[in-house]
């Protein structure tokens, strides 16, 4: 395995048949146009020793694990994407993204990646320190992994045309927030120039700063001109 001065991993998520066919209940309507640039992403990041995470959804046959708002379109759509499932509407991956030998699947039973999975616990023994989203669908699993990893203290990078939602206009509106949260967007093209520099140093600058401020964390009545928190353990 190539050393991954980076620091990051590329997810890609949900980029099986069941989301991405037109043919199937629960198709995304940009999902299958943005499978080349996926497929360029995940060349790229293997290529410079970035680790891939495969990150899909299965459900199971009687339902027990799907969604509540999504059950009763899962069920009436012919129960889609079960395990060992095959076709338009299965958890196939999608043309060009299935796992290599040395790739990472995980699956999820939620929305985000790190929602009830070993996404985090894997990241973080990688030493992972920033998390590069593809996938579908942006305003659901893209967004919710997004924010997840944003609290759980990762940078995050959103390649924007690698991520698919069902209109143009909600796609837009979703980019623009997660750019708000701070998560960098970039394109599949712009990535394959993606470097250790390419997110920047804000995190060690800021932990070199905390750990050199001559201040306490929590300042207490006893200490002169202390103020104590509230609760007094």
């Amino acid at each position: 395995m190539r050393e991954n001065r980076t620091k990051s991993a590329l997810l890609v998520i949900d980029m099986e048949n069941g989301f991405v066919e037109a043919d199937s209940p629960h198709c995304i309507a940009y999902a299958k146009a943005s499978v080349p640039a996926c497929v360029d992403a995940v060349s790229t990041a293997r290529e410079k020793g970035i680790p891939v995470f495969f990150v899909k959804r299965i459900y199971r046959q009687d339902g027990s694990d799907v969604e509540l708002t999504r059950y009763q379109a899962w069920k009436e759509g012919g129960r889609a994407m079960g395990p060992g499932s095959a076709g338009k509407a299965s958890a196939e991956a999608a043309a060009g993204l299935k796992p290599q030998k040395g790739d990472y699947t995980i699956i999820k039973p939620r929305w985000s990646a790190f929602f009830g999975t070993e996404l985090d616990l894997i990241l973080r023994r990688l030493r992972i320190e920033t998390v590069i989203l593809t996938g579908t669908t942006t305003p659901n699993c893209i967004r919710t992994t997004c924010y997840d990893a944003n609290s759980l203290d990762y940078n995050v990078v959103v390649l924007e045309d690698c991520c698919s939602s069902q209109t143009k206009e909600i796609q837009e509106m979703n980019i623009a927030d997660m750019a708000r949260m701070g998560a960098i967007i970039m394109d599949s093209v712009q990535f394959r120039n993606y470097s250790e520099d390419s997110v920047g140093h804000a995190k060690e600058e800021m932990i070199r700063e905390i750990r050199e401020v001559e201040l306490v964390p929590e300042p207490l009545e006893e200490m002169e001109g202390g103020v104590g928190w509230m609760d007094r353990w």
